[in-house]
């Protein structure tokens, strides 16, 4: 599908700045980088206008002029578990669905329930930083396992993981797919993963916030689909909130097949009188729809062709190499072999090309040397970023 045949307008660029955007607003904060002359490629949401489907769903509410309790909730789960079956291949009973104020939330909730403080949980690195994050607050103790890099692409070593463990470990938590590389992981590294937790005795959870955003040519598997005989010692983590971009909305999906780890989930989440709120509930049903899908085949066509464009810019540098990018909008770029250390890319990226990144040592082993930029904006900053980096290591050419 090429872009000009689509009906959607991702070129436009919209000013987010002074609009409490953290992405854009934290700039300065974050990187020193000022949103008057930077671009921020850090956060992991989007600078496109929201399409109209979701401005009319937020219409609708606006209209009845009143915030006060709404039903709606089996309309919600149906929308749920339609875009489910036709997006993903994966059928759910609507009766799995809890609905978390956010997938960081439904994270939390479940290293509460299904763990015990001093627990250890696995993630694979480098990963989305606020799993270590949630751990530690939790007062879990992370156990980090090394991705290793096969032709060019993340892949989890089971065998060395084997002699890893200390037997402290109760949980996994995996991104897929995977943040902050994109890799679409396959039906047999699933299958795996559940063979390696069933092995140790684990409890999985499976963190598919970003499973629209795929590629062409690839194919994201939810874990449940992939390996149906772990279900009982499954969590699984849904949400709309980076396909369609209402984060701000903090609403997720936590989908729990087994009946045994569904009740005790049960009791424990009404213990903390968690309840949606009425904004992210509408929208995301408006997402979860003929016309969301639609939208969501236009933006991946958007957003491989910006992946197409910064790579090829960014593999011109020597020394300098971009992951490909299977799913997500998130460019995973490694500067090892420049020699150069670490504080030097970090003045070059942030002092002199003038971008926000997502510094790769904050996400773990494997990304001492790497940076992670955001590809989830118009073309013309893509291609900007792209200049901005060549020009701040054209000494290297």
């Amino acid at each position: 599908m090429s872009f000009d045949d689509t009906p959607y307008d991702f070129d436009t660029q919209i000013d987010r700045r002074g609009t409490n955007s953290t992405k854009w607003d934290e700039l300065q904060n974050f990187a020193g980088v000022s949103p008057d002359t930077g671009l921020a490629m850090w956060v992991a949401d989007m600078d496109f206008r929201a399409p109209e489907f979701l401005q009319d769903a937020t219409r609708q509410v606006l209209d009845t002029a009143n915030y006060g309790y709404f039903t709606g909730m089996k309309s919600f789960n149906d929308s749920v578990a339609w875009w489910m079956k036709t997006r993903h291949n994966w059928q759910i009973d609507t009766d799995w669905i809890f609905v978390t104020c956010s997938l960081g939330n439904g994270i939390a909730l479940a290293l509460h329930c299904f763990t015990k403080p001093g627990d250890h949980v696995i993630t694979f690195n480098p990963v989305y930083h606020e799993f270590q994050i949630k751990i530690e607050k939790t007062g879990r103790v992370a156990t980090q396992l090394p991705l290793a890099v096969v032709d060019g692409l993340f892949e989890m070593d089971f065998d060395a993981y084997d002699a890893m463990l200390t037997g402290k470990e109760k949980m996994v938590i995996i991104s897929s797919p995977h943040n902050p590389a994109g890799r679409i992981w396959t039906k047999a590294e699933l299958t795996a993963l559940a063979d390696f937790c069933q092995r140790h005795d684990l409890l999985l959870i499976s963190d598919e916030i970003h499973n629209d955003l795929v590629m062409p040519g690839h194919t994201h598997i939810p874990m449940h689909v992939a390996a149906p005989q772990i279900e009982d010692r499954l969590i699984m983590m849904t949400s709309a909130s980076k396909t369609f971009n209402i984060a701000g909305l903090r609403t997720g999906c936590v989908i729990i097949p087994d009946a045994r780890l569904r009740a005790k989930f049960a009791r424990y989440f009404d213990s903390m009188e968690i309840k949606p709120n009425l904004f992210g509930i509408a929208l995301t049903r408006a997402a979860y729809s003929p016309a969301g899908a639609a939208w969501v085949d236009a933006l991946i066509a958007y957003i491989d062709e910006n992946q197409r464009v910064f790579n090829a810019a960014i593999n011109e540098i020597p020394g300098v190499s971009a992951m490909p990018m299977q799913g997500t909008y998130l460019a995973w770029v490694d500067f090892a072999d420049t020699g150069m250390p670490m504080s030097e890319v970090r003045e070059r990226i942030y002092g002199q090309a003038q971008i926000g990144a997502t510094w790769g040592p904050t996400l773990g082993p494997g990304g001492e040397t790497c940076v992670r930029l955001n590809l989830g904006t118009n073309r013309a900053r893509v291609l900007d970023a792209a200049q901005r980096i060549k020009e701040a290591f054209c000494d290297l050419q």
